[in-house]
């Protein structure tokens, strides 16, 4: 694993041991940003399943100003932050170790709100819908964010959810990426 393109280009990566994390393969994680982005002129981005930070960190290697990581494996939040340091990216980046739902639940009392939000659950906890559905109800996606759902290809999610609509659906083998924004 390693940092695509951007700032970091090429700076490997460490994953996080066990297996409750799937990092997600460079070959996908280049197409998801040459759909989402490839770059971005500044934003904040929500990496909410961080795992070993790989998506999170592309986001801010290919030109976002923050991002937030949010894992429950306690050994994963330890990988991120080893990720985040080497890549010399700690300044921009906050790591939390919660599960998905509390850590909603803190970002909307903080009034924060998103360009970019990252959803990869492990394929067993698909909550992506209810996940969304949170997202578009508390504002969590600025007016112009984009949501980046990675899922296994059997999951089917709906067209819309709330407000959102899928924009695009990809898949690459056994692994899916849809794309959801405001109407």
């Amino acid at each position: 694993m390693r940092v695509v393109s951007g700032t970091c280009k090429g700076h490997p990566l460490k994953a996080a041991p066990g297996q409750t994390t799937r990092p997600t393969t460079d070959k996908i994680k280049e197409a998801i940003f040459n759909i989402i982005g490839p770059y971005f002129d500044g934003g904040v981005a929500l990496d909410l399943f961080g795992g070993s930070g790989g998506l999170g960190i592309e986001a801010l290697s290919r030109g976002m100003e923050k991002a937030i990581f949010v894992d429950r494996d306690a050994k994963a939040v330890q990988v991120i932050r080893q990720n985040i340091e080497s890549c010399r990216l700690t300044s921009q980046a906050e790591v939390y170790r919660n599960d998905a739902d509390r850590a909603l639940k803190a970002l909307i009392k903080r009034g924060m709100a998103f360009d970019l939000v990252l959803l990869d659950p492990p394929y067993k906890l698909q909550q992506l819908v209810s996940l969304m559905s949170v997202l578009d109800q508390y504002e969590l996606l600025k007016e112009n964010g984009i949501i980046m759902a990675e899922h296994a290809v059997d999951v089917v999610l709906p067209e819309t959810v709330g407000r959102l609509m899928r924009r695009k659906h990809e898949e690459y083998g056994s692994t899916a990426v849809s794309i959801y924004e405001y109407e």
